[in-house]
């Protein structure tokens, strides 16, 4: 035989060996199409420090804790649906996820504030306990079963600042009269003393600010509330934040297309939520510090604490607003006393402990 008929065998052999392998090959060659594809919807700007680098953290956590078997596509506010619209968009299914703040669904689910912000309620550390040790958790699951969420916590700011003001505050009569936003139980008891309160998104209060629809707002911390440029349209940034010790965030779960996953992927989207849970702390605690220190050295903010006696009747105020709310519905109330019972019960330990400790380090 001559070598080139060998050679012509030998090709139309290899040609059909590669057509019959083709698509195997191919298969082969091409990564896993993800088994579930989610989208979360979130309250943030897309990537703002923080907030929607939290969401941002949150599903890529996902997505590569499971290799690739979900993939979770992040919209920030505005880019499916407004910011305040997250939950019912998770609710209806329109989003299999949400990243926000439970104290925006007051009127949906009145019980929902106490798992965002309490004034002079817990902190970042005892609602983590709370929450993941003492039954919060579960309240907080049963308070959204009616809407078909599963909520998580999914970050935390700790405690925030008071608030940007364009007046002093030296009595609690100078708050009368003033248009501020802020929102959940805070602006009821902020109500009780005069002030008109506005509910925005964090994306529209430097606006409002500038060009005078409110006369005060909170927003976060030094970390965010520099980056949102709010000391360039307000004189005074008051502390503390009485009004949200520890402001919790939520991750909004469609009950739905969780119980879609198998067991190992649900573990996953839960587990999850843990580690940015403890990561955004960690992030504002790091990142707040640096941030203040740019406000008060490069900025000259004026930085002033509200009044001793501000603080006794707004801390008075804010008691009897809390017990008044938690009457308004059976959920409510449930939640109330387990969450009171675990702010009195902690008391006694961190008289002991943290605030012990922290008055023996920086004694006045």
């Amino acid at each position: 035989m001559q070598l080139q008929d060998v050679v012509r065998k030998f090709a139309v052999a290899a040609a059909i060996v590669s057509t019959l392998l083709f698509p195997f090959i191919t298969n082969a060659a091409e990564p896993d199409k993800p088994e579930h594809e989610w989208k979360m919807v979130t309250s943030w700007p897309k990537s703002y420090p923080g907030l929607g680098q939290g969401a941002d953290e949150l599903a890529k956590l996902i997505n590569e804790m499971s290799n690739g078997r979900i993939k979770v596509t992040v919209y920030a506010a505005g880019e499916m649906v407004r910011a305040l619209d997250v939950f019912d968009a998770v609710s209806s299914g329109k989003a299999e996820m949400g990243h926000s703040a439970a104290s925006y669904w007051t009127d949906k689910v009145p019980a929902g504030q106490f798992f965002a912000a309490v004034p002079f309620g817990l902190t970042a550390q005892e609602m983590n306990s709370w929450i993941y040790n003492a039954g919060g958790l579960e309240l907080w699951h049963e308070a959204y079963a009616p809407f078909g969420i599963i909520p998580m916590p999914a970050g935390s700011t700790g405690v925030q600042m008071g608030g940007w003001f364009n007046k002093e505050i030296k009595t609690i009569d100078d708050l009368k009269g003033l248009k501020m936003r802020i929102p959940g139980l805070a602006g009821k008891v902020l109500n009780q003393v005069g002030v008109e309160t506005i509910l925005l998104p964090g994306s529209e209060i430097y606006m409002a600010l500038k060009h005078g629809k409110v006369d005060a707002a909170e927003w976060i911390g030094p970390y965010n509330d520099m980056e949102s440029g709010l000391h360039r349209v307000a004189k005074y940034y008051y502390f503390p934040g009485w009004h949200e010790p520890g402001t919790i965030f939520e991750a909004l779960i469609n009950k739905k297309a969780f119980e879609k996953l198998p067991d190992d992927l649900q573990s996953i989207v839960m587990n999850a939520t843990r580690v940015v849970n403890n990561n955004v702390l960690a992030e504002y605690t790091a990142r707040n510090n640096a941030a203040l220190e740019r406000l008060v050295g490069i900025y000259k903010i004026n930085l002033l604490p509200f009044p001793p006696a501000v603080l006794e009747q707004l801390k008075d105020i804010s008691e009897q607003v809390v017990a008044e709310e938690a009457k308004k519905d059976p959920m409510s109330q449930k939640v109330y006393v387990s969450y009171m019972m675990f702010r009195d019960q902690g008391h006694d330990w961190h008289s002991l402990s943290e605030q012990a400790y922290l008055n023996a380090r920086n004694p006045q």
